[in-house]
Protein backbone atom coordinates (compact mmCIF):
# COMPACT_ATOMS: atom_id res chain seq x y z
CA UNK A 1 0.00 0.00 0.00
CA UNK A 2 1.17 3.54 -0.31
CA UNK A 3 -0.47 6.33 0.00
CA UNK A 4 0.56 10.17 -0.88
CA UNK A 5 -0.76 13.51 0.65
CA UNK A 6 -1.64 17.23 -0.59
CA UNK A 7 -3.00 19.58 0.80
CA UNK A 8 -5.07 22.50 -1.45
CA UNK A 9 -7.24 25.25 -0.31
CA UNK A 10 -7.58 23.77 3.53
CA UNK A 11 -8.97 20.26 1.99
CA UNK A 12 -6.40 17.34 2.43
CA UNK A 13 -6.44 14.62 0.27
CA UNK A 14 -5.20 11.36 0.55
CA UNK A 15 -4.53 8.79 -2.36
CA UNK A 16 -4.10 5.57 -1.27
CA UNK A 17 -2.83 2.72 -3.76
CA UNK A 18 -2.00 -1.02 -3.51
CA UNK A 19 -4.35 -3.14 -0.62
CA UNK A 20 -5.57 -1.76 2.56
CA UNK A 21 -5.48 -4.97 4.95
CA UNK A 22 -4.65 -6.55 7.85
CA UNK A 23 -0.99 -5.77 7.17
CA UNK A 24 -0.83 -2.16 5.85
CA UNK A 25 -4.11 -0.81 8.35
CA UNK A 26 -1.76 0.13 10.81
CA UNK A 27 -0.10 2.24 8.55
CA UNK A 28 -2.70 3.62 7.29
CA UNK A 29 -3.94 4.13 10.59
CA UNK A 30 -0.70 6.09 11.42
CA UNK A 31 -1.09 8.32 8.48
CA UNK A 32 -4.78 9.24 9.15
CA UNK A 33 -4.03 9.82 12.76
CA UNK A 34 -1.41 12.40 11.79
CA UNK A 35 -3.98 14.35 9.62
CA UNK A 36 -6.31 14.34 12.11
CA UNK A 37 -3.94 15.33 14.99
CA UNK A 38 -2.60 18.04 13.17
CA UNK A 39 -6.39 19.56 13.48
CA UNK A 40 -7.24 19.08 9.73
CA UNK A 41 -11.05 18.81 9.63
CA UNK A 42 -11.64 18.35 5.74
CA UNK A 43 -10.37 15.44 4.23
CA UNK A 44 -11.12 14.07 0.92
CA UNK A 45 -9.96 9.96 0.29
CA UNK A 46 -9.18 8.64 -3.24
CA UNK A 47 -9.44 5.17 -4.13
CA UNK A 48 -8.62 5.09 -7.62
CA UNK A 49 -5.33 3.33 -7.21
CA UNK A 50 -6.76 0.68 -4.30
CA UNK A 51 -6.95 -2.61 -5.56
CA UNK A 52 -8.27 -4.74 -2.30
CA UNK A 53 -9.52 -3.70 1.31
CA UNK A 54 -10.27 -5.96 3.67
CA UNK A 55 -12.37 -5.60 7.01
CA UNK A 56 -9.67 -3.88 8.81
CA UNK A 57 -9.38 -1.84 6.22
CA UNK A 58 -12.64 -0.92 6.73
CA UNK A 59 -12.38 -0.74 10.25
CA UNK A 60 -9.59 2.16 9.55
CA UNK A 61 -11.82 4.01 7.38
CA UNK A 62 -14.82 3.77 10.07
CA UNK A 63 -12.51 4.94 12.70
CA UNK A 64 -11.48 7.87 10.58
CA UNK A 65 -14.81 8.82 10.03
CA UNK A 66 -15.83 8.62 13.46
CA UNK A 67 -12.97 11.01 14.24
CA UNK A 68 -14.09 13.50 12.15
CA UNK A 69 -17.62 13.67 13.00
CA UNK A 70 -16.23 14.10 16.49
CA UNK A 71 -14.34 17.56 15.66
CA UNK A 72 -17.33 18.44 13.23
CA UNK A 73 -15.48 17.87 9.74
CA UNK A 74 -16.13 16.11 6.74
CA UNK A 75 -14.77 12.84 5.16
CA UNK A 76 -15.61 12.34 1.48
CA UNK A 77 -13.93 9.51 -0.40
CA UNK A 78 -13.90 9.32 -4.41
CA UNK A 79 -12.82 7.01 -7.29
CA UNK A 80 -13.69 3.65 -5.98
CA UNK A 81 -12.44 0.86 -8.43
CA UNK A 82 -15.26 -1.60 -9.06
CA UNK A 83 -14.05 -4.08 -6.78
CA UNK A 84 -13.50 -1.61 -3.54
CA UNK A 85 -16.96 -0.87 -4.76
CA UNK A 86 -18.76 -3.46 -4.32
CA UNK A 87 -17.07 -4.16 -0.48
CA UNK A 88 -18.88 -0.82 0.30
CA UNK A 89 -22.00 -1.57 -1.21
CA UNK A 90 -22.06 -5.08 -0.08
CA UNK A 91 -20.72 -4.46 3.67
CA UNK A 92 -23.33 -0.97 3.80
CA UNK A 93 -20.00 1.54 3.94
CA UNK A 94 -21.67 3.52 0.88
CA UNK A 95 -24.41 4.41 3.33
CA UNK A 96 -21.90 5.78 5.90
CA UNK A 97 -19.55 7.56 3.83
CA UNK A 98 -19.96 10.32 0.93
CA UNK A 99 -18.80 8.67 -2.30
CA UNK A 100 -17.90 11.10 -5.67
CA UNK A 101 -16.93 9.91 -9.12
CA UNK A 102 -14.40 13.06 -9.32
CA UNK A 103 -12.18 14.81 -7.06
CA UNK A 104 -13.60 17.73 -7.81
CA UNK A 105 -16.80 16.79 -7.27
CA UNK A 106 -16.03 15.85 -3.48
CA UNK A 107 -13.83 18.88 -3.35
CA UNK A 108 -16.70 21.26 -3.95
CA UNK A 109 -18.83 19.19 -1.21
CA UNK A 110 -15.61 19.89 0.56
CA UNK A 111 -16.01 23.57 0.54
CA UNK A 112 -19.51 23.98 1.61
Amino acid sequence: MNISRQQQDGIVSLVISGRLDAVSAVDADKEFSKVLDDGHDRLLIDLSGLEYISSAGLRVLLVVAKRMQQKGGKVVLCLLTPNVKEVFEISGFSSIFKIFDTPACASEFLKS
